[in-house]
């Protein structure tokens, strides 16, 4: 039932100010905007980080820290915990040794949310498996991967809006991935 995530989001009374926050911890911009709504594509597979406006946020979502914590995989646990407080982040919880090589941290972002950061060696051995995989297919067939090299994020073009059929119904579609 449950495959992965699509799409974390993080609400923000301050949305602009959330964009230019996000954009530095990541060192990019998001690939999309729309009045009300940025999304980022993050990491190793693109999971995407969407930022909602909280005029937008259900009536009984907390305005506060609150709710279930999504951890990110950092390479530097320590490091990435330094530099989210020297931001402006403040501790939620301090890093925290869960067994062998695993390591949580969270803090909570200038707008309220809580962001988690840890190590996991099975993170990185799915990454591992999955880039042999790719490789494998690559040698045989010429398919390349999904999956950008590592520390590379996968670039936008910056493309008008269009619309596409999907199950039978027409939708909007963003930037095309090139």
């Amino acid at each position: 039932m449950l495959r992965g995530f699509a799409t974390i989001s993080f609400y923000a009374a301050e949305l602009e100010a959330a964009q230019r926050w996000y954009a530095d911890l990541l060192g990019f911009e998001p690939y999309f905007v729309v009045p009300g709504y940025i999304e980022f594509r993050v990491g190793d597979y693109q999971h995407e980080l969407g930022i909602i406006d909280r005029r937008y946020a259900p009536p009984s979502t907390a305005t506060g820290p609150a709710g279930e914590i999504a951890y990110w995989h950092v390479d530097d646990l320590h490091d990435s915990f330094e530099r989210l407080q020297s931001m402006g982040a403040t501790v939620y919880d301090t890093p925290r040794e869960r067994g062998e090589g695993f390591v949580t941290a969270s803090v909570v972002d200038p707008f309220g949310n809580i962001l988690g950061i840890m190590t996991n060696p099975h993170y990185l051995e799915v990454l591992a498996a999955d880039r042999a995989a790719q490789r494998h297919a690559h040698r045989l067939f010429g398919v390349r991967g999904h999956l950008p090299e590592p520390g590379r994020q996968r670039q936008y073009a910056d493309r008008p809006r269009g619309t596409d059929r999907h199950r039978g119904r027409t939708r909007e579609v963003g930037p095309v991935m090139v």
